[in-house]
C-alpha cells in the first residue's frame, strides 16, 4: 500500500496552526506531521486529509459541518477522529477553536505512558 504525500500547502497550514497553539508537540507519525499533548495525538495529516481527535459531543458538532470519519485504510476507522472539511481547513479563524477543543480533550486525559514529546 502506497500512501500519498501531504500537499506542501496543507503542511504549511498545519505548521502555522500548531505554532499558534501552545502546548502542541509536533512530530512525524507514519511520515506525516502530527501534534501531541500529554502523550496523546490530537491532530495530524494523512495524505490530503487533516484529522482531529475530539470528544463525542464535539465530533457530532463537527459532523454537522461536514467532518467525516477518519479511515486511514478503508473499513478501518480510527475511533474519536474525524477528517476536517476543506472549508474549515481553509479558514484559520474557524479552524482554531476546533484545534483548541481537541487539545483540551487530550489534556483532560491521564498522561500516556511511554514516549513523551516536549511542547515547543
Amino acid at each position: 500500500m502506497t500512501w500519498q504525500k501531504a500537499p506542501p500547502e496543507l503542511i504549511a497550514r498545519f505548521t502555522d496552526a500548531m505554532a499558534a497553539l501552545p502546548g502542541a508537540a509536533v512530530r512525524k507519525m507514519f511520515g506525516y506531521p502530527a501534534a501531541f499533548a500529554n502523550g496523546h495525538m490530537f491532530t495530524g495529516l494523512f495524505g490530503e486529509q487533516w484529522m482531529i481527535r475530539l470528544p463525542e459531543a464535539a465530533r457530532a458538532d463537527l459532523a454537522t459541518l461536514g467532518g467525516a470519519p477518519f479511515e486511514p485504510m478503508p473499513g478501518r476507522p480510527m475511533r474519536e477522529y474525524l477528517s476536517l472539511p476543506p472549508a474549515l481547513i481553509a479558514d484559520p479563524e474557524a479552524l482554531a477553536p476546533w484545534l483548541e477543543r481537541a487539545l483540551a480533550g487530550v489534556l483532560a486525559m491521564p498522561p500516556k505512558e511511554g514516549r513523551q514529546v516536549r511542547a515547543r
